[in-house]
């Protein structure tokens, strides 16, 4: 039984040469620490044993060395003369001197073998771990290809060739896309834990802006060259984005190589978003142009960038330009935000002949003792900041614009009629 345990063990180092991908050294040092460990628990200290590991061959020897001594007093680590002449048949030995030999591995018994074996899997499986860890942490903020392996309501699990798990939680899927298994998919690496400190947990995402630069790498040359640059990426996963560009050549036009021909490299970037909306436009550092550009192809008459950067920006615009620039949803309004890091406010500007009728108008700030302050923020961030601009939309329209229950706005509704009524 004992020679069979020694084989197996044998065998696991062959094992581990061949199939686990760990340098020669580091497997070497490994296994002798294992050994000596084992010699240790089982024979209380280890500092007379020799292990020599080669794990080209998948062989092992150990060796215990023995002071020559005239009374043994610790049999383990010493040995008389007489004792040594019976051993080998030399007599050329003298007291104070080293007898070395070999160390028999079916020594150690059946369970000391067994726990040799279970202690080197255990530290193997730590080192191959401690190595996936390293390697993705390295790779955070690149693209990773894989193939799905299997779908949950909360994530979708990901292999990648050596059979290491990646995840894409919920949150950093688009909105409205689904998974099955053997799909395969494209994500940013976006960070790597160690999940109770034993088990890297490697986390994708489909929804940060880093990806969508990825992308735009990986489809326009120019990036990579370094002749256009990426200033600022925003984005509503599944709905819009807005990527500001710059080119420091002047023969370059960095909105159409990023766009392509006929659409050519942006409409791939399209179709791995699930269709989201993507806008090019023209990096400034002049935050009331770069408004106006995000905003395109909506006119904006006039910006208000306030007295400090706390300050709400206001956007007024001619009122059939409103619908047009908050977008649907509010989402174009709120991008444009995000490029500038300010929030924005559109207010509606009536040309000069309706201005009269507009004094008849009472702003909703005026209703703030009847309508809660968090529904006229709502109603104000898609351009209807008077009693009338609520009066004139649709109901149904006003409650999917701003995102609103349909019977709150027909309370809303009551109360603004009810101030005209009067």
């Amino acid at each position: 039984m004992e020679k069979e345990q020694v084989v197996t063990l044998i065998d696991a180092f062959k094992d581990f040469k061949e199939e686990k991908n760990i340098d020669r050294p580091v497997m070497m040092g490994v296994l002798k620490d294992v050994f000596l460990t084992q010699i240790a628990k089982t024979y209380g200290t280890a500092d007379n044993f020799d292990v020599i590991v080669n794990v080209d061959k998948g062989t092992c020897e150990i060796y215990q060395n023995f002071e020559i001594v005239e009374e043994v007093e610790d049999p383990n680590a010493e040995m008389t003369l007489d004792q040594v002449a019976a051993e080998t048949g030399d007599d050329d030995y003298e007291i104070g001197d080293t007898y070395t030999k070999k160390f028999p591995l079916q020594a150690f018994g059946r369970r000391g073998i067994l726990n040799i074996r279970q202690n080197l899997q255990g530290r193997i499986m730590d080192i191959e771990k401690a190595n996936v860890f390293k390697k993705y942490s390295e790779k955070v903020g690149e693209i990773f290809t894989g193939e799905v392996y299997q779908t949950w309501s909360k994530e979708v699990l990901i292999l990648d060739e050596d059979g290491n798990e990646l995840r894409i939680p919920k949150a950093e899927q688009i909105p409205g896309e689904h998974f099955k298994k053997g799909d395969t998919v494209r994500a940013i690496i976006k960070q790597v834990d160690m999940k109770n400190n034993t088990t890297p947990y490697i986390v994708l995402s489909r929804t940060s802006n880093e990806f969508l630069e990825r992308l735009f790498e990986q489809e326009v040359p120019e990036i990579v060259d370094g002749l256009i640059t990426i200033k600022k990426v925003v984005r509503v996963p599944g709905e819009r984005a807005k990527v500001a560009v710059e080119s420091y050549d002047e023969r370059i036009d960095p909105i159409g190589a990023c766009i392509g021909v006929k659409g050519g490299r942006i409409l791939g970037i399209v179709h791995e978003l699930r269709n989201e909306n993507i806008d090019v436009l023209q990096w400034t550092n002049n935050p009331q142009l770069l408004i106006q550009r995000a905003l395109n192809p909506a006119r904006v008459s006039s910006i208000d960038m306030g007295s400090s950067e706390s300050d709400k920006v206001k956007v007024f615009m001619q009122p059939d330009e409103v619908k047009r620039g908050i977008g649907r949803g509010g989402c174009n309004i709120q991008l444009a935000g995000m490029l500038v890091d300010r929030e924005i406010e559109v207010w509606r500007e009536l040309p000069k002949d309706a201005m009269e009728a507009e004094e008849e108008d009472v702003l909703l700030s005026e209703f703030s003792n009847e309508i809660d302050q968090w529904i006229i923020d709502k109603l104000e961030s898609i351009g209807c900041d008077t009693a009338k601009s609520v009066l004139a939309l649709a109901p149904e329209d006003i409650a999917k614009r701003a995102d609103l229950e349909d019977e709150t706005v027909a309370e809303v509704m009551d109360i603004l009629r009810a101030e005209f009524e009067d």
